[in-house]
């Protein structure tokens, strides 16, 4: 290669007139090939001469793990996995014994004494030993396999976890009181994890697998349950569960919880009594879907309700409520049933008021119509982070939708639909308030005008970081007070003064 590179090239010499010596380049291309071969002596590739910084890091947290492990730490974590291992053993086994047909009909506690009788026995062939209390603790956790869902049941009967959050078979988090914290849950496996994943789905009629990696479902509470699973997830399944109250959420609890003000309640009783059309909007996890609920409380038992859902997740304590939830597409790609399609469906069930779960596609349009031509009194909720974000999103949807509209003609009919917004926030302390209440006022010119009646002052940071604030009015008279007073909800003028 040298040789081919002298005989083409031009020299190089150090000084005019003079040719350098033997043992040090001629060229530049010599000069440049000897620097990168002392650089890298040999021909492998870069990537099998170092370990990547993945593999340093992994290698160094594990090493950090066990130099903090005790040895009774060590121990008491191989026993554990132990007792996991035993528990999924236990559990095949006893699905294979069973009759499963008939598992509904005995109670728990014969249940409980065969499956005892069945450990045991398994106990008696192996060299653990268990305590009374674990033996007793393995028994319901095997009824929990048999029965519900496996390690998930002691968190979902925990009233002061309101999320569940699985990171693949060996991390678990729950959100008590606002906060996360990470539980000693786990999984034998992945394979446990999915097995787990595919009894909620399959109990609801939905399917996650490599062609379908995600899926949104729900509990038999009413739960919302998103899961993604490999190739898309990519260290293994990961699972999230929204808990909802076994006791749903009043206007009073709400209230005493911080959610709002009376005042505020007030107003927005008067709102649903008197039919205005409300946008709930929030982020993720704000309260929207909860509030949705507490404001339907004020609808009156007489009138006909359609809800209208992706994952049914509402809770309307009236009588006559026809729910309605879309159906996805089976394995061949048909059979999907859209929003818009049971939107479309319920404008001839001859309903007084459609509530739409939340608003994410072109059922926004055939909503905002339904609002627009005889069913006052409709709700819905939006992804936003304001109520002027909420307005933008709307607009946004029905561009996306292939309908082509103009601008102001898209603004008049959500100026003429909407008539509340009511933005619920999550904070930094974990609550959750409805920060600001807003009506519509109309257009100017091009642009949809609002007046806000009541928002939520932030005054600071107490010591234990929860925030300090309050819920006040602006000084604003409601433009549909007179509205109010024809339906006889008569406000007093003193629920708009501000607070002094």
């Amino acid at each position: 290669m040298f040789r081919r590179i002298r005989e083409t090239s031009n020299p190089v010499p150090d000084r005019p007139g003079q040719m350098p010596p033997p043992d040090q380049p001629r060229t530049r291309q010599e000069m440049t090939l000897r620097n990168d071969l002392a650089a890298r002596p040999d021909d492998r590739p870069r990537e099998t001469e170092d370990p990547s910084s993945f593999d340093k890091l992994s290698r160094l947290a594990k090493d950090v793990k066990r130099q903090v492990l005790t040895p009774e730490q060590e121990s008491e974590a191989r026993r554990r996995r132990r007792l996991l291992s035993l528990r999924v053993d236990l559990h095949k086994r006893l699905l294979e014994e069973l009759n499963l047909s008939a598992i509904d009909k005995v109670s728990e506690s014969e249940l409980k004494t065969e499956i005892n009788n069945v450990v045991r026995e398994e106990l008696r062939n192996s060299d653990l030993v268990l305590s009374r209390r674990e033996l007793d603790r393995l028994c319901n956790e095997l009824i929990d396999e048999v029965m519900g869902l496996g390690p998930l049941e002691p968190l979902l009967r925990d009233q002061e976890v309101t999320d569940i959050l699985v990171n693949t078979h060996e991390n678990c988090y729950v959100e008590r009181h606002g906060r996360l914290v990470r539980t000693d849950v786990q999984f034998k496996d992945n394979a446990h994890l999915m097995r787990v994943i595919n009894k909620i789905v399959s109990a609801v009629g939905r399917r996650v697998d490599e062609s379908q990696p995600w899926v949104d479902a729900r509990l038999s509470d009413g739960s919302r349950v998103n899961a993604m699973v490999p190739p898309c997830a990519v260290d293994g399944p990961l699972l999230s569960i929204r808990k909802f109250s076994k006791i749903p959420f009043t206007v009073d609890k709400l209230i005493e919880g911080g959610a709002f003000s009376e005042e505020m309640a007030l107003y927005l009783h008067a709102c649903v009594r008197c039919k205005l059309n409300i946008l709930v909007s929030g982020g993720t996890g704000s309260g929207k879907t909860t509030n949705l609920n507490a404001l339907s409380s004020f609808i009156p038992e007489e009138e006909r309700i359609v809800t209208i859902e992706d994952t049914a997740e509402l809770q309307l304590q009236q009588d006559h409520v026809g729910r309605m939830e879309s159906r996805p597409a089976n394995i061949e790609g048909s059979g999907a049933v859209t929003q818009r399609d049971l939107l479309k469906n319920a404008l001839r069930m001859r309903p007084d008021r459609i509530i739409v779960g939340e608003t994410r596609g072109d059922e926004v349009i055939d909503m905002l119509q339904a609002m627009n031509t005889g069913h006052d009194g409709s709700m819905t909720t939006l992804h936003a982070n304001s109520a002027r974000d909420a307005l933008s999103r709307l607009e946004n949807m029905i561009g996306m939708s292939g309908i082509d509209l103009p601008l102001k003609a898209v603004r008049t009919n959500v100026a003429s639909a909407i008539h509340i917004i009511a933005q619920v926030s999550r904070m930094t302390d974990g609550k959750r308030r409805m920060t600001s209440i807003q009506e519509i006022v109309g257009m100017e010119g091009d642009v949809i005008t609002m007046q806000e009646i009541f928002k939520f002052e932030r005054t600071g940071v107490d010591s234990n970081g929860r925030i300090r604030g309050r819920f006040t009015a602006t000084g604003i008279r409601s433009q549909f007070a007179d509205r109010f007073a024809q339906w006889g909800y008569e406000l007093p003028q003193s629920l708009f003064r501000p607070d002094t």
